[in-house]
C-alpha cells in the first residue's frame, strides 16, 4: 500500500513549528505553497474536513488532500480549490498539539495537521508509525487515542 498524500500549505504558517516539515521528500508525500493568483486542482480525492461525512475503509485508494492552514485562513485557502474533492472527517480525537491561538478560537476537535494525516491513513490502511517520525508529541497523540496506536 502506497499513500497519495497532497498538502496545501499557507506560506504564513510557520515552517519551524509545521507538524507536517518531516515528511518533506518523500515520494508519496507532495507539498504546494498556497499562492491566491493560483487554482489548485483536487478532483477525486479526500479532503479532510470538520463537515465530511466520517472517513471509512470505504474510501481507500483515494487520494488524500490536506489544507495545512490555521483555522481562520482555512476558507480563504480553500476559496483557490477545484475539483469538488470528497469532504471526509475524522472520529472524535484529542490532539497532543499544545495549541495557543491569541486571536482565534481553535475547534475543541481540532489537531495538528500531522495529527490529521496519521489518523485518516490509519482508518485507510492501518497502522503507519514512520508518519509520527519526527513529530514532537506522537507518543502523547497516541496515547491520547489508544484506537490509533
Amino acid at each position: 500500500m502506497t499513500t497519495d498524500v497532497l498538502i496545501l500549505r499557507d506560506p504564513r504558517e510557520s515552517v519551524k513549528k509545521c507538524s507536517l516539515t518531516p515528511l518533506r521528500g518523500r515520494e508519496d508525500v507532495e507539498f504546494w505553497s498556497y499562492d491566491p493568483d493560483k487554482r489548485y486542482d483536487a478532483t477525486g480525492r479526500i479532503l479532510l474536513h470538520h463537515e465530511g461525512e466520517l472517513l471509512s475503509e470505504a474510501d481507500q485508494g483515494k487520494g488524500l488532500f490536506l489544507v495545512d492552514s490555521s483555522w481562520r485562513r482555512l476558507p480563504k485557502l480553500l476559496d483557490r480549490v477545484d475539483g469538488e474533492p470528497v469532504k471526509r472527517r475524522l472520529p472524535p480525537l484529542k490532539t497532543a498539539y499544545p495549541r495557543k491561538s491569541h486571536i482565534f478560537d481553535d475547534p475543541e476537535p481540532g489537531l495538528a495537521s500531522i495529527e490529521a494525516l496519521y489518523a485518516a491513513v490509519h482508518i485507510l490502511y492501518g497502522p503507519r508509525p514512520e508518519l509520527l517520525e519526527g513529530y514532537r508529541w506522537a507518543e502523547e497523540f497516541l496515547r491520547l487515542n489508544p484506537t490509533l496506536a
